[in-house]
């Protein structure tokens, strides 16, 4: 099996894949529970001649339009002046929130659907002659849209440079000259996209780089801007079902929060701890959430949109999440690491007792950590759960590598096959040093079958070429190597550049599986580790290191989904690439500005351990005390012989856990053990280590209920109508809640919860589960 997103498993003869709309869905061979096939190639009936979308040609050509007007002109007043208005709001906004007790997130979809409401605003009500013609040059386009939504999105985050920042201002008095800063945000923000833009051949140009979780705003494009009935059809149950999840999500967000976990097991034992642990999770850190049921999407989809995984990922997600399940109550309840002693789901640090840790104490003048000040506080202990978390997701991330190797060797060898000699000088020959003058033109047989459809119609455009990334990436990397010697980062270079080299492998493999199934890893846990027995003792090293071994993995990431949005949407590659660079840009000038405002201003509040109800330090904090924790403590608590050794080797042993089920399903191939994702099932055991666990089995519900039972029975309208309800799901909710984030919840000031009953406990946990200490 390679590592496909919803591969057809059985012996299915390929779909004719000529005419690529709606209207060919074609028959396969074999539907039906043969011996051959399996779950996902049956139908209603047999006869029938719906087709099932098997793989991720079938998906990316069924559900998203192949059409494209090359007239459409993403490159107009209007679409710079609402994406920079987006990209600076969006900017402020990520930044403010950073400093909040609630978070509030800028997502893809809301831009979408905000972006729309704007561009179509100005297109009804400014007049299309005279200087306003600037403003209003004509209707509205798909590609507008499109540019809008990727420059607005690469400036909508919180950088994480202005978190290291930020803790070198609040808690080592450092305050790095402005312009070195400003630089340092550039170069972090930018080193990703240089390193994932000349990986793009292989991460995003072919269809198995589906990219599942961009397929609902996608489809929701199509349905604005594209005529006839079906498209009609598709956008009253986009409008429909928009407007019902925007006012249902008043009762679970405000007015009946119980809807976020209604557990019947926690109703009928309100005050037992256990039931807590185990079945509680309405509230963040409560419990396990096992057989709640939530109603509220924004938790349900909070992560990922479920009906857009697909089916193979989710069930190997499923058998993580029940092993989660298993092992975290085994651990607790056997007294492992002294569990017992601790919160059962928690991510700080403990002294023995059970009281938190304070990291301070054993800080010497230096902010380095003091082996006799060590020895007086004591080795501080985790949350046994969260040793769980660490532990697993490097079984995951290690199996990553080997199971990609082994499945999937074909599709990423080109990331290193042109390391050979000859390649080499045919590379130093052929490349333009002038990259401006690049005319971006590709000369590629446009009847090769095994191109891409929606790259295929890409190749009438310039593209952005690999010189223009290659040329970001060694800028970045000058402006790097100055900054970190100029911010006292005491991060050397030979630290920085293997951060840069863990990053580039990181983003090869990470990126694939993100890619293919839309589940992305966090890496940071297993970079910080690396950074600390790398620079032992030294924090503000690992922040640095950090910075650029995890963040450099999440842009390259960002901007390879926000380059298939563009494949997708047909929006010029210049032009996504133009977007990206100026909202990337732009978000890190105010990121940077809105941080230094807040910590002049409210200093004392965020060094404070409880904050206010409008400010909070508790990310500066948090990242901070990672920083001490994996910076300095990294050899006294994970080397060998420590209490916590078995979580690097872990990383040794994931790289062997793919290896028996690529044997079984080589010898044994009706075993169907190239229908597990190994690296999935094991990252996923720690899956429930933190937040709000009672959406689980929603979730679960839900994706197999669009990912098996419609795409298996119902295929037709699976493919015109599933990824435009999940587009209407996330865009009504994410409306509501940004609304009533400032409406009740406090993000504007002072929360108004609403008054309490039954459905609301505002003085416990929502399902009515015991609080415990």
């Amino acid at each position: 099996m390679s590592l496909t997103a919803a591969g057809a498993i059985g012996e299915h003869t390929a779909h004719e894949r000529a005419v690529p709309s709606e209207k060919a869905l074609s028959t396969s061979d074999e539907k039906s529970f043969d011996g051959k096939g399996d779950v996902e190639s049956a139908t209603e009936d047999a006869d029938s001649e719906e087709a099932i979308l098997a793989d991720e040609l079938d998906i990316a050509t069924h559900v998203i339009s192949l059409d494209d007007d090359p007239t459409l002109n993403p490159w107009t007043f209007r679409a710079f002046f609402i994406g920079l208005g987006l990209s600076a709001f969006g900017g402020v906004l990520a930044e403010i929130y950073y400093f909040k007790p609630q978070t509030v997130l800028v997502s893809l979809m809301f831009l979408a659907v905000i972006s729309y409401v704007l561009g179509v605003f100005m297109e009804t009500f400014i007049p299309t002659r005279g200087f306003f013609r600037y403003l209003n040059p004509g209707p509205f386009n798909k590609k507008e849209n499109a540019f809008i939504v990727i420059m607005a999105s690469a400036s909508a985050n919180s950088a994480l440079g202005t978190e290291v920042l930020a803790v070198q201002r609040l808690y080592y008095n450092i305050t790095p000259n402005p312009g070195a800063s400003i630089f340092l945000l550039f170069s972090s923000q930018l080193l990703g996209y240089g390193i994932g833009g000349m990986m793009r051949g292989i991460l995003l140009y072919p269809s198995k780089m589906l990219y599942p979780g961009v397929l609902p705003l996608l489809s929701m494009f199509d349905a604005l801007y594209e005529g006839g009935i079906a498209a009609r059809k598709k956008l009253r149950v986009f409008y429909i079902v928009f407007a019902v999840i925007f006012i249902w999500e008043l009762f679970p967000e405000w007015i009946f929060p119980l809807l976020t976990g209604f557990s019947i097991i926690c109703l009928a034992a309100p005050n037992n701890a256990a039931v807590s642990r185990v079945f509680g999770g309405s509230n963040g850190n409560e419990g396990l959430g096992l057989l709640s049921i939530c109603f509220d999407w924004q938790y349900i989809s909070g992560g990922v949109n479920p009906m857009t995984i697909p089916l193979k990922a989710q069930f190997s997600n499923l058998l993580g999440y029940i092993l989660c399940m298993v092992v975290f109550v085994a651990v607790y309840y056997n007294n492992i690491w002294k569990a017992q002693n601790f919160p059962f789901l928690s991510q700080l640090l403990f002294y023995e007792n059970g009281t938190e840790y304070n990291q301070t104490l054993i800080l010497n003048a230096n902010y380095e950590v003091d082996p006799t000040l060590l020895a007086e506080q004591g080795v501080p202990y985790y949350a046994s759960t969260w040793v769980v978390y660490l532990l697993t997701s490097n079984l995951g991330l290690a199996a990553t590598f080997t199971h990609l190797l082994l499945w999937n060797w074909d599709d990423l060898r080109s990331a290193w096959s042109w390391m050979t000699l000859s390649s080499l000088k045919q590379m130093w020959a052929n490349f333009n040093w002038r990259v401006w003058q690049a005319d971006g033109m590709r000369t590629q047989d446009i009847d090769d079958e095994h191109i891409d459809p929606h790259y295929k119609q890409m190749l009438k455009y310039p593209d952005a070429p690999n010189s223009w990334y290659f040329a970001v990436f060694v800028l970045s990397f000058i402006v790097s190597l100055v900054v970190i010697y100029t911010t006292n980062s005491t991060l050397p270079w030979w630290g920085f550049v293997i951060s840069l080299l863990l990053a580039t492998i990181s983003i090869l493999f990470f990126g694939a599986l993100f890619a293919i199934t839309g589940l992305g890893f966090i890496i940071q846990p297993f970079v910080q580790m690396i950074g600390g027995y790398l620079h032992s003792g030294k924090p503000v090293a690992n922040m640095y290191f950090v910075l650029y071994g995890y963040n450099t993995v999440t842009q390259a990431q960002l901007l390879l989904r926000d380059l298939k949005i563009a494949q997708y949407a047909k929006l010029p590659p210049r032009a996504a690439f133009t977007a990206q660079i100026v909202g990337t840009l732009l978000g890190a000038i105010l990121n940077f500005i809105m941080m230094n405002s807040i910590i002049d201003n409210q200093r004392e509040i965020l060094l404070s351990i409880q904050g206010t109800n409008i400010w909070s330090g508790q990310q500066p904090q948090q990242y901070n005390s990672q920083a001490i924790a994996w910076g300095g403590l990294s050899h006294e608590l994970f080397s060998a012989g420590q209490r916590y050794q078995w979580v690097p080797w872990a990383y040794v042993v994931g790289l062997f856990i793919p290896i028996p089920f690529w044997v079984i399903h080589r010898y044994f191939p009706k075993l169907r053990a190239d229908y597990l994702y190994t690296p999935v099932i094991a990252y996923f055991i720690g899956w429930l280590c933190v937040g709000i666990n009672s959406s689980i089995l929603s979730y679960f519900a839900v994706a197999f209920l669009s990912q098996w039972w419609l795409r298996t029975r119902y295929p037709r309208w699976f493919a015109k109508y599933n990824y435009i309800i999940g587009a209407a799901l996330d865009g009504g909710t994410q409306v509501m809640v940004f609304i009533l984030s400032f409406a009740v919840q406090g993000a504007g000031g002072t929360s108004h919860l609403f008054p309490a009953w039954w459905g609301a406990n505002q003085g416990g946990n929502y399902d009515h589960c015991a609080m415990l200490n």
